[in-house]
């Protein structure tokens, strides 16, 4: 059990996300990302599981082949693709619907935040496109919502952050759909 690290981690996650989300212009949306994480739910499964070199949930997941604290975390918080989904009265089956653009902004913010916490010192702005990449094959996302992020996220790699952030903040200013 470790709950001042797995405090000091999720804090300081959160505060990387606020501070991108200002970067992106969505500041207010930042400042109330990720508060279900110190819910008893959330929060004393992350101390329990708590490794910190990657996310407790996936620990809690290898032990009871799925984990409480991330069904509630992903049915609270909207900038996690797995919270969009419903089902599709055509096909008869839930299905992955399109984000809103904000929301994908903030999950842009969200994981490039996750890569320098877990990365550290060794964080470079690829990391984030390689993790995505490499779960592609197993995600379930809208495709658009999919290619949106996928664009940030390559913007991110070949051309740094200040090019990623300006092109988050011009979608959002625009207000088109995407």
């Amino acid at each position: 059990m470790h709950p001042f690290r797995h405090f000091r981690t999720i804090t300081r996650h959160r505060h990387r996300v606020i501070a991108h989300c200002f970067k992106a212009g969505i500041g207010w949306q930042g400042l109330r990302h990720d508060l279900s994480k110190y819910t008893p739910a959330e929060f004393f499964a992350g101390a329990r599981y708590y490794r910190g070199t990657r996310s407790p949930n996936e620990v809690e997941r290898e032990i009871y082949g799925y984990s409480p604290a991330w069904l509630h975390h992903k049915g609270r918080n909207r900038h996690h693709f797995e919270y969009w989904t419903d089902y599709n009265p055509a096909t008869k089956t839930v299905e992955p619907v399109k984000m809103p653009l904000r929301y994908v902004a903030e999950m842009f913010c969200d994981r490039v935040a996750a890569s320098k916490i877990y990365q550290g010192a060794q964080y470079h702005p690829r990391h984030p496109l390689d993790y995505y990449e490499r779960g592609k094959p197993r995600r379930r996302i809208h495709p658009d919502t999919a290619a949106l992020l996928e664009g940030w996220l390559r913007l991110l790699a070949e051309q740094g952050e200040e090019a990623a952030f300006a092109a988050i903040r011009a979608k959002l200013r625009a207000g088109e759909e995407y």
